[in-house]
């Protein structure tokens, strides 16, 4: 299964940087993204940088993959790692909100 991991950049180069991810660490193609500074985390699939994620968004990808190793060993405490998630209604992006439908049983559709 190929899934894009955040890393931190560690050291830049031309095109190319060395960077730290919960795999290790790895040279990393940043032709997509252009060079970025030191401490910048970006989304690697196969090797090259995809995008450039601030540190909340790297975390909680992190997170995410972190609880999909837990399910796959058979642990299901994972709660903690969608703590942005929990105990909340989810949104829609704004651009899905307005195809929604909105049934309210006393009055219909609106």
């Amino acid at each position: 299964m190929c899934i894009g991991v955040p890393h931190i950049i560690i050291e830049t180069g031309q095109l190319q940087a060395r960077a730290r991810s919960r795999n290790g660490e790895a040279i990393v193609d940043m032709a997509l993204v252009g060079d970025q500074p030191v401490g910048t985390h970006v989304l690697v699939f196969l090797g090259a940088a995809r995008e450039v994620l601030d540190a909340q968004l790297a975390g909680q990808i992190a997170d995410a993959l972190e609880a999909m190793d837990r399910i796959m060993a058979g642990d299901s405490d994972i709660d903690h790692l969608f703590a942005d998630l929990i105990n909340r209604e989810p949104q829609l992006p704004e651009h899905l909100r307005q195809c929604v439908t909105v049934v309210h049983p006393e009055e219909g559709i609106h």
